[in-house]
Order: structure tokens, then C-alpha cells, then sequence
């Protein structure tokens, strides 16, 4: 099958990665290339995909560098630097003669062209709704256009009536990039990016309530949090130990005796916490979003910004057996079981392509496909 595995352009899809999303797009990429596929990896150019697979640069370099989310959210300049960005992308996937295009990107025009364009795909929603994108959602469903979420939580938040289109898909991970440590050395660690709604500050309050040494990993993606919210918590058995790749965060976890996760809104999955799982480690939660659907019987939870509380979860998470993580984790969340959804999905989708179904037309600000390029030399 040629699939158009279609990514953000926020981050780059390599390793280290800078959060969830970009760990999803690049692992689903060399798993199904795997499995024989031919996949083409729609990102920005700063990219690094996995062996096999090709890079389709959306944009040059990852809009972050140049526009930071935290500065220019909301903006016309990033708006529309987004809009120019997928508009070519749009452009390149409708006359690419892909079999099937996985959405992973949270703008507007990719959903909205295979509706208009019967081109079959799958839409992943990694993030809870947000106005412009749920509209885009709901007029471009149709039997040809299917829609995951990574959790229950989320496809309700999604759809208070759920469309026959829409399913659930966990997120998964390869178990053998997470190796399983049947023992601890009784500290915590926390992963993940370090900005406000991710709540490093409440897991270093709560292990030094607790008096368990802790180690921060993580990308700084907010300096002014970290340096004003984090940084004063930091010292003696609670430090920060930077941005590491798999293999390192893998040994982090491993060492350690429980993960600490602290999301601050409404978390869609938490990869970081069944990757820590796989390695045995039972997990001290804020509850939010999909955080119990995901842990389970696996850890112990508290209540948004209660460093108390969430240090005597702390306590009772090391006592929870390390076996009972990795195992969750093995029947629910491995990249098999993940990527055998979308295969299905797939399937589902390329078979519905030409379903008789109403024309749409769309208004310019809701899909816009960038003129073609004239070769070289015409």
C-alpha cells in the first residue's frame, strides 16, 4: 500500500523527540514500512524519518524555531505561514496517487480534502477539540474518511454522538525499545515537555513531600515556567537530568522505582506513562482526561495541583508490582496491536472510496490546495 503519513510541523519527527505526537508519527512510520508498505512522510524538512521510509518536506524547518507556539498561538504570521505550509501539502498528497493518507497534522484543509477529493484516510486526533478543527472534523466524515482517538475520553470529548466514522485506536509502542527492570533503586522520575500544562513543578514539590529522589527529563520547551516554577525546586534529590533519547530515557526508566506524570489538562493518552509502564514502573497520576483509562490498577492518583496528595500516590505507587505494569502494557498498548487498527482502518476506507455520497464544495478559508508547480524548464 502507498500511504502519505501526514505529521505537524510544530517539532521534527526525530529522535530525541520533543513530545508524544512526534514519537507516534515516527514509530507508526517505520512500523508499517516493516510490515511492506511504502510510506512517505509528510513533515517538516527537519525531519529524520526512520530507515525506508521518504520524507516529503512541508515546510523547510519546523515552525517552532521561527514562530514559538508560546509567542505566536493565535497569530495571523503563524496562521498563515500553516495555511501557505498545507495548502502545498494538500496539493501534493491529492496528485501523489496514495492508496491512503494517515492524518496526523490538526489543520483544517488535510481532512477536508479527502472529502472533497474521495481521497480514503485516516484522521488521528491526538489533542482534545478545538473549534476549527472540529468543524473540519464534522463537514469532511464520510465513509471514505474515518476518524481515530487514542482513548475513550477523548472520543467523547470529541463527539457527544459519535459518528459511525470514529473509533478508538490506543497508542502503542514497541516493547523491545522499552526493556523491562525487575527492580528499582527507590527514586522517581518524570518525562516529558517541560511547559506549564505538563506540571513539573507539582511532581518536584510532591517527591521532596515524599522524600523520594526525583530526576527531571525532558526538553524545556517554556523557559519561563521552568526558570520560574521548576528551577526553585530543583537541588539536592531533586534534579533535572535533560532531554534524552529512547534508549537513555529507556535505562532512566528502568533504574528508577515509579513515574511520577503530571498533566495539567485534559490529557488525551499519556505515551510517556506506558512507556515507563513497559520498563515496570507503576505511575503516581494527576487524574485528568484519560490518564485512569490508560494506567489502571497500575497506579496511584491525586487531584490537580495537590502536591500532598500527589506525594502519598507517590508512596503508594513504589509499592505497586513492577509485573503488572509491563503487562498492561503488552496487551493493550503494543505497536502491534496499534498499527493493526489502522491497517484495518485502512482497509475499511480504501473499500468505501467510491460509496455514493453528496459533492461538497468548500469556501477558500476552509480548503485551499496551492497551484501546481510548473517543471523546470517549461
Amino acid at each position: 500500500m502507498k500511504i502519505a503519513l501526514m505529521t505537524h510541523i510544530r517539532h521534527p519527527v526525530r529522535p530525541p523527540f520533543m513530545g508524544g505526537m512526534e514519537a507516534h508519527g515516527w514509530h507508526l512510520a517505520r512500523e508499517l514500512a516493516a510490515r511492506g508498505h511504502a510510506v512517505t512522510l509528510f513533515a517538516s524538512g527537519d525531519s529524520a524519518p526512520p530507515p525506508g521510509v521518504t520524507l516529503h518536506p512541508v515546510v523547510a524547518e519546523h515552525y517552532d524555531r521561527r514562530f514559538p507556539w508560546h509567542d505566536f498561538h493565535g497569530t495571523d504570521v503563524l496562521n498563515d505561514h500553516l495555511d501557505a505550509a498545507f495548502a502545498g501539502a494538500c496539493r501534493d498528497v491529492a496528485a501523489g496517487g496514495f492508496d491512503m493518507v494517515h492524518n496526523n497534522t490538526l489543520h483544517r484543509f488535510v481532512p477536508r480534502v479527502s472529502r472533497a477529493k474521495r481521497l480514503p484516510m485516516v484522521s488521528s486526533m491526538h489533542v482534545p477539540p478545538f473549534a476549527t478543527l472540529r468543524r473540519a472534523m464534522n463537514d469532511s466524515l464520510a465513509p471514505w474518511h474515518l476518524v481515530t482517538t487514542c482513548s475513550r475520553r477523548q472520543l467523547g470529548r470529541w463527539w457527544d454522538d459519535t459518528p459511525p466514522s470514529a473509533r478508538v485506536v490506543g497508542n502503542g509502542i514497541a516493547l523491545a525499545d522499552w526493556p523491562y527492570h525487575v527492580q528499582g533503586d527507590g527514586s522517581a522520575v518524570w518525562a516529558g515537555r517541560i511547559t506549564p500544562t505538563k506540571g513539573a513543578h507539582l511532581a518536584a514539590q510532591a517527591a521532596r513531600i515524599a522524600g523520594v529522589p526525583l530526576t527531571l527529563y525532558g526538553v524545556v520547551e517554556h523557559r519561563d515556567y521552568f526558570e520560574d516554577e521548576v528551577k526553585p525546586h530543583l537541588g539536592g534529590d531533586i534534579r533535572y537530568g535533560g532531554h534524552l533519547a529512547g534508549a537513555d530515557l529507556a535505562a532512566a526508566f528502568g533504574r528508577a522505582s515509579a513515574l511520577l506524570f503530571t498533566p495539567l489538562w485534559d490529557e488525551p493518552f499519556g505515551l510517556a506513562a506506558i512507556e515507563a509502564m513497559a520498563c515496570g514502573l507503576p505511575v503516581a497520576a494527576i487524574e485528568m482526561g484519560a490518564v485512569r483509562e490508560v494506567i489502571g490498577d497500575c497506579g496511584a492518583y491525586a487531584p490537580p495541583h495537590d502536591a500532598h496528595a500527589l506525594a502519598r500516590a507517590l508512596r503508594e505507587a513504589m509499592a505497586l508490582p513492577r509485573e503488572a505494569a509491563r503487562n498492561r502494557v503488552a496487551k493493550r498498548f503494543s505497536i502491534r496491536a496499534m498499527v493493526d487498527g489502522y491497517e484495518a482502518l485502512y482497509d475499511e476506507a480504501i473499500a468505501a472510496r467510491d460509496t455514493g455520497w453528496p459533492d461538497i464544495a468548500y469556501a477558500p478559508h476552509e480548503l485551499r490546495l496551492a497551484p501546481e508547480v510548473a517543471p523546470a524548464g517549461a
